[in-house]
């Protein structure tokens, strides 16, 4: 499949790397312009490219940017089109967003209104992109590590689920877009190294108006 990448951070970067080495095409692109992405080398094998050719090249996109800049994505170009949703509120980045912090809209059901032909899957939000870049996908356990994902497209889901089990990880379905919040920052699936099982009492045990305590989640 064809992989465009928009947000050329961490979580972009790591994606891009497992996609090529499970045979995938990808670009990625920054907000900058390609000029900037020196932090993609060539010998990753990743295309560069802007916003707009990245949306344009991939048959999947990724959103991988500080979720108050999602105003700025191409709806038009990315109508139609499996969109992952690696996106968090974080309101000291983000600026506060009243509709989020009083738990009335998701964040990916924020981005699903901006890009509203999308089909939209949350996905890669909830692991830190360092246990994506040094291969997190066996616990100590010995056990497979779980990722959570959501979606009101079954198909898509079924896409985004064949992609995480490609890179190496079980996949829990953790509902539809309203029910993303289980597996949003601070909730207790949030970035944490868990197994299927245990990750399903996870997104169980999260509750909609409480956290886990800020930053527990980097160890």
């Amino acid at each position: 499949m064809r992989i465009g990448i928009i947000g050329a951070g961490f979580i972009g970067r790591a994606v891009a790397r497992l996609a090529v080495a499970a045979g995938h095409e990808v670009m990625v692109s920054n907000s900058r312009g390609p000029h900037t992405l020196t932090s993609i080398p060539p010998g990753t094998g990743a295309g560069i490219g802007t916003v707009a050719q990245a949306a344009r090249f991939g048959e999947i996109g990724l959103v991988a940017i500080p979720l108050h800049q999602i105003h700025t994505l191409p709806a038009d170009t990315l109508a139609g089109r499996i969109v992952l949703d690696a996106n968090n509120y974080y309101p000291a980045r983000d600026g506060a967003i009243a509709e989020l912090d009083a738990h009335h809209i998701t964040t990916s059901e924020l981005l699903a209104r901006h890009l509203p032909h999308a089909r939209i899957v949350k996905a890669f939000n909830a692991i830190l992109a360092t246990d994506l870049e040094k291969g997190g996908q066996v616990l100590e356990s010995g056990r497979r590590r779980a990722l959570p994902i959501a979606g009101d497209d079954p198909a898509a889901k079924a896409v985004a689920a064949g992609l995480l089990e490609q890179f190496g990880f079980d996949v829990v379905d953790a509902g539809t877009l309203a029910e993303s919040w289980r597996f949003e920052r601070a909730k207790p699936a949030y970035c944490m190294p868990l197994d299927r099982e245990a990750l399903l009492g996870a997104l169980a045990a999260a509750e909609r108006d409480k956290g886990v305590p800020e930053g527990s989640w980097r160890r």
